[in-house]
């Protein structure tokens, strides 16, 4: 079993930045590949970007490449998401996920086993 708890969520400006972190219990963080998602009000989750066990490989949505970065801090069991040139139209509630084994990289909400309860990013423009 993982517990999730996302953190760096805020009202930030278009253009602006943020980091958003995600802390994962347990002792077997590297043996999770990593997910971002996001949910605006009246739309389904969409994938955001991944990140495998070991940190080697990403993969992004067409949306946010170039501007988003996602990288993992194994020691510290916390993934994280970079978000650069930020657009209102990334406003959305944003969650991460664990994917037991993770040995690709998955676009789909239904390969992930565990998941964050989400926080909130605004960008006003």
């Amino acid at each position: 079993q993982v517990q999730l708890v996302e953190s760096g969520g805020g009202l930030v400006q278009a253009g602006g930045s943020l980091r958003l972190s995600c802390v994962a219990s347990g002792r077997t963080f590297s043996s999770y590949a990593m997910g971002w998602f996001r949910q605006a009000p009246g739309k389904e989750r969409e994938f955001v970007a991944a990140i495998s066990r070991s940190g080697g490989s990403t993969r992004y949505a067409d949306s946010v490449k170039g501007r988003f970065t996602i990288f993992r801090d194994n020691a510290k069991n916390t993934a994280y998401l970079q978000m650069n040139s930020l657009k209102p139209e990334d406003t959305a509630v944003y969650y991460c996920a664990a994917e037991r084994g993770g040995l690709l990289l998955h676009i789909s909400s239904a390969s992930y086993d565990y998941w964050g309860q989400g926080t909130q990013v605004t960008v006003s423009s």
